[in-house]
């Protein structure tokens, strides 16, 4: 029978394979480090959780069934993921990768990576086409669609078909749309990347990070690398992305129910200069996204019209967190500029269209009137003139 992904957020499609103890509907928590054997030559499956622990299991099969893949590897965060991730490549690689990712993956590739020998060329993909700067040494292209925090809408499938051609592997972070609207893999990627701290975990209140792919090959190198540099993610945390998957449908429709309303106030606010969200009709992307994609998300960016504006928004709004991360169930407001990509140079932060008169906005499910209001008021309360509260 095949499942919805409604249900897949709640069952595994083998029952077989889940754990049938007690006949416990809350998947349990393994917390142990390490497993008795019955004798020399036998095994339970299971010898040591930096290798393996029945929780991870779980939750890595939920994540596999939930993006198609053959295997999902879970990690202790969305960076110790990617960091994983790059050790697929050695000394003398390229890789080409949007311009617009979120700070901390830039951060990585241009000061641990580069340190390592690793190459990157970073472009624009609603402008550039990638081929043109495929080299010899070039094994693969990274990208995030939409992208952090520009929303930038890339065609996963056709980058998939040049990066088949040309022998490379495609990587898709797909944290903003979460399985449950986007599926990489079925596009043509070879790699899909999530922050699980993000929507798939859902409260804010964990961290982790996953790796899931369709390649038997890139499934087993993956594997002898998290059981070596031991980044796997805990039973405990394991457990708690488990439960917050049991709600995702319902939170990323009412998140994106949620974030048109904000879209459509924003547009109509006069000291709003520009609003970023792929569900507006005739924006870049719209119709990519709504050809690859089952949804919008519930994640946007807006400019106002001055630095001023921004701060005085983060500071007087009383409903909505100015706070690091996203997809949660709160909403939170995020100044990109000093927060998620303090780290990235300056010129490069601002030729990306990330000026201190850029706010992100991750969507929560509260009542969308009340968001609505709040924005209201920390923006109507800012007198421009005078740059002071009313």
């Amino acid at each position: 029978m095949s499942l919805k992904i409604d249900t897949k957020c709640l069952h595994i499609q083998n029952k077989e394979e889940s754990d049938c103890h007690y006949g416990a509907i809350s998947y349990p928590i393994y917390q142990t480090a390490t497993y008795a054997h019955p004798e020399v030559g036998k095994s339970t499956g299971f010898d040591y959780s930096r290798l393996q622990n029945p929780t991870r299991q779980q939750v890595e099969k939920v994540i596999a069934q939930l993006e198609n893949g053959i295997d999902a590897l879970a990690f202790s965060s969305g960076m110790a993921a990617i960091t994983a991730l790059m050790e697929l490549f050695k000394y003398g690689d390229h890789i080409i990768t949007d311009a617009d990712l979120y700070g901390g993956t830039i951060r990585l590739f241009d000061n641990i990576n580069v340190k390592n020998g690793i190459e990157f060329t970073h472009i624009d993909f609603t402008k550039s086409e990638p081929e043109n700067f495929i080299r010899e040494n070039t094994k693969a292209i990274y990208i995030e669609t939409p992208t952090n925090p520009m929303m930038r809408v890339t065609d996963i499938e056709k980058v998939s078909k040049i990066a088949k051609e040309h022998n490379l592997l495609l990587i898709v972070d797909n944290t903003f749309l979460s399985p449950y609207f986007q599926n990489p893999l079925n596009l043509g990627a070879d790699i899909v990347i999530h922050s699980g701290t993000k929507f798939l975990g859902g409260h804010n209140d964990t961290l982790a990070g996953f790796i899931v792919t369709n390649r038997e090959d890139i499934s087993e190198k993956l594997r002898f690398i998290i059981k070596t540099v031991g980044s796997g993610l805990s039973p405990f945390d394991s457990w708690l992305i488990l439960r917050g998957i049991k709600t995702l449908a319902i939170r990323m429709e009412k998140s994106q129910e949620n974030a048109f309303e904000i879209v459509k106030y924003l547009q109509s606010e006069p000291k709003v200069r520009k609003v970023y969200y792929p569900g507006i009709e005739g924006s870049q992307g719209y119709e990519i996204c709504r050809r690859q994609a089952r949804g919008f998300g519930s994640m946007l960016s807006f400019e106002v019209e001055s630095a001023e504006l921004a701060k005085h928004i983060l500071k007087y709004t009383k409903l909505i967190p100015f706070a690091e991360s996203l997809g949660g169930v709160e909403s939170l407001l995020t100044y990109p500029c000093t927060q998620t990509h303090a780290d990235v140079p300056e010129e490069e932060r601002i030729a990306n269209g990330i000026t201190d008169c850029v706010l992100r906005m991750s969507v929560g499910i509260e009542a969308a009137s009340d968001l609505v209001a709040d924005l209201k008021y920390a923006i109507d309360s800012y007198d421009g003139y005078k740059g002071r509260y009313i």
